[in-house]
């Protein structure tokens, strides 16, 4: 293309964007009804697509990609590093694809021509310290105008996801993968840049991928909703970092998500807490809050206990609890930034708090969104997602 034909498909499809963004309902958040969750997410509107549910079985590497039976669905990758003067540093990137329609929805004229693609992608980008955060956010939809691969996506073979150069993806020459390790995903490297940051990170897995709930199948609310959802939370991570034009060595460790869904939440829950927790010995914890919707009316509590060789065992409410300890006013919302966790069993009992109360990411759908500090029964950091406030 010429640089005259580069700007007038710019500009047509900026005006394909914003009409796509409009149509993405499960992210806006101005006119969803309230019945329908956080972002939407809670939509019963899912007529169509495929539904997750116990007995689906896991399929690697195929899982490692799109699933574009089913309505949304994320690669969502956060890091706790620190610099060589011990600083610490929290990363983000994550990739979500949204279906616009279900399959076969649309009698497309032209089936083959890439203005037929009914997938939407958002990308989001955020650089944490203890005392500033930086995010960022971008939109493609899911279209090739020749034979080169197209401005976002992911393949598995070897593995990469990407909107436009922010890259999460395996060396080219990565080895076949094998089921039981996920080694598509053991080196990975990390990219991604916005005003006034940067990042460059490799990531090697010393652990096995884990599969969450019940043998993936995680349920969200006591009437049945729920997602496919495995990690990988085995990853060192060594690289550099850019803090307004600062280079930074930093190493650390980070936790990969792999989830996919078509009604994430029941009607009535507006929102969630989630961590992920490294903690001092190997382990690892993740544990969410979903409010509303579990039984009796109260909140949903599920999680799941990893240990140091990748053996899981499933929480539930009666093996979790969470409680907010203290709040803070951020963004103009009032925020739980410290939290007691505690798993009896296991005997932990620690406050998990934030690094930075400030790690708002005022994105199309604003989410909290940071690193944290765990401390007392064990030590260990993590990050912390708060939606629906």
């Amino acid at each position: 293309m010429t640089r005259r034909q580069w700007i007038l498909f710019g500009a047509l499809l900026a005006v394909v964007l914003v009409a796509s963004v409009a149509a993405w309902r499960p992210w806006t958040t101005q006119d969803s009804p309230a019945s329908s969750g956080y972002a939407g997410l809670g939509d019963p509107a899912a007529a169509g697509f495929a539904e997750a549910r116990p007995g689906i079985t896991l399929d690697f590497p195929a899982d490692h990609g799109t699933h574009p039976d089913y309505r949304i669905e994320w690669w969502y990758l956060t890091a706790n590093l620190e610099s060589d003067d011990g600083r610490p540093f929290g990363v983000q990137w994550t990739l979500f694809r949204q279906a616009l329609a279900p399959p076969g929805a649309v009698d497309f004229p032209n089936a083959d021509s890439p203005w037929a693609s009914r997938q939407l992608w958002m990308a989001h980008a955020a650089l944490s310290t203890s005392r500033q955060h930086f995010e960022a956010e971008r939109f493609a939809r899911g279209m090739s105008l020749d034979d080169t691969r197209g401005q976002a996506g992911v393949e598995t073979a070897p593995f990469a996801a990407w909107l436009d150069d922010w890259t999460l993806a395996a060396p080219a020459d990565a080895a076949s993968d094998d089921a039981s390790t996920g080694a598509a995903l053991d080196q990975l490297r990390v990219r991604a840049a916005g005003e006034n940051f940067a990042y460059d990170l490799a990531l090697d897995a010393q652990g096995p991928l884990v599969a969450h709930g019940a043998a993936g199948f995680s349920q969200k609310s006591a009437d049945g909703q729920g997602s496919i959802y495995y990690s990988q939370p085995f990853y060192r991570v060594s690289g550099t970092l850019e803090v307004k034009g600062e280079p930074i060595t930093v190493s650390g460790r980070a936790w990969l998500d792999r989830e996919w869904s078509s009604q994430l939440l029941g009607p009535g829950q507006q929102g969630w807490d989630w961590f992920s927790l490294h903690l001092d010995g190997g382990a690892k914890l993740m544990a969410f809050r979903l409010r509303g919707a579990g039984e009796g009316g109260g909140d949903y509590l599920s999680g799941s206990w990893i240990s140091a060789d990748g053996r899981v065992t499933p929480l539930g409410a009666d093996t979790l609890r969470l409680t907010p300890q203290a709040t803070r006013e951020v963004a103009g919302r009032r925020l739980p930034t410290v939290w007691r966790l505690e798993v009896p069993g296991r005997g932990v009992d620690v406050t998990v708090r934030a690094v930075n109360p400030d790690q708002w990411m005022d994105t199309s759908f604003a989410y909290w969104e940071g690193m944290v500090s765990v401390s007392g029964s064990h030590a260990g950091v993590g990050y912390l997602e708060m939606t629906g406030y």
